[in-house]
């Protein structure tokens, strides 16, 4: 469609704008292959480039015939009275109002460009902005351990929780932003819907981290003497007056398809995970906040990590603690 516009449009319309697009497009080509590197496209970038020079060196020597028709030659004697009737010279139309033409369709071009993708929300931006938290099964009434359990949490509320404007920053990447988040009021398995246990993701380019709520009969007293000591690097500590205990352990990859000779499951990343008391008396019951990172990227100190469940729990709704 492009190029069958491209081609009925006239000389002095069409060559302008093959010209601005042309230099535009092969100057951002061997710009972009410089700074990554990529010889190939600094290569295809230079041949626009020259394509480019050879139109404006065309456009120019057209610019200069034109001139010199429009001076004409010398005014001949007129015609005697035998002779035949002038036919008037056609008119030419003016190259000044054609460049206009063509600078106002680049303008309306550039215009269109812009203004499309607020239009139609589909654009790279609109892309690019944060996931906001969604439900995994929206329509799904909560199980009845939520009825049961007063001042539990949801999926939601967690999501709502850890989905922070400043989290990206906590973490140590500034400027990333969250490609998935999404909140799920699940329970705990084996436990006939009598345990409510909601959890919450929100995935970054760099790591991703998971909040959850188990609200059993685990005290973290009991957690941090029997549990902890089988997992890696594992101490106790507190967060917001209430008893905490680090502990790492590496996540299981499940392989679907492909080679299967290690088996349909493999040792995952690493992941630091939080574990934090309902409230300071540990009445049973934990919140659980988990980093990892696929890319293999050094996870947050401890300190960053507390900071970061700290500010999260804290931003939970009222009454949220059991």
């Amino acid at each position: 469609m492009l190029g069958l516009i491209v081609r009925v449009l006239p000389f002095w319309v069409r060559e302008p704008l093959l010209i601005l697009f042309g230099s535009l497009f092969g100057v951002g080509m061997v710009g972009n292959a410089l700074v990554e590197g990529r010889w190939l496209m600094a290569g295809l970038g230079a041949a626009v480039l020259v394509v480019t020079a050879y139109r404006i060196r065309m456009v120019t020597h057209a610019w200069r015939a034109r001139r010199e028709a429009a001076a004409g030659p010398a005014p001949q004697a007129q015609p005697g009275p035998g002779a035949g009737p002038t036919v008037p010279k056609k008119k030419e139309p003016n190259a000044w109002a054609q460049v206009f033409v063509a600078l106002a369709l680049v303008g309306a071009l550039v215009g269109a460009v812009w203004l499309a993708p607020r239009v139609t929300g589909d654009s790279t931006a609109a892309a690019r902005k944060p996931a906001s938290c969604s439900d995994d099964e929206p329509e799904k009434k909560l199980p009845k351990a939520y009825a049961l359990t007063p001042g539990a949490v949801t999926g939601d509320d967690l999501c709502k929780a850890l989905n922070r404007a400043d989290l990206a920053d906590l973490l140590g990447t500034p400027g990333e932003q969250p490609k998935v988040a999404y909140g799920n009021s699940g329970t705990a398995a084996l436990t006939a819907d009598k345990v409510a246990e909601p959890e919450a993701r929100v995935q970054f380019d760099t790591y991703t981290v998971e909040l959850s709520a188990t609200y059993n009969d685990m005290t973290i007293a009991l957690y941090t003497k029997v549990l902890a000591p089988q997992t890696l690097d594992h101490r106790a500590d507190k967060a917001l007056g209430r008893p905490a205990v680090f502990t790492s352990d590496h996540l299981m990859q499940f392989r679907i398809g492909g080679d299967a000779s290690g088996g349909p499951a493999t040792e995952g990343p690493l992941a630091r995970t939080l574990t934090v008391a309902l409230d300071r008396k540990d009445p049973g019951g934990s919140f659980d906040f988990t980093v990892w990172s696929e890319s293999g990227a050094a996870l947050p100190d401890d300190d960053a990590i507390l900071g970061i469940v700290e500010k999260v729990l804290a931003a939970l709704p009222a009454g949220a603690s059991r």
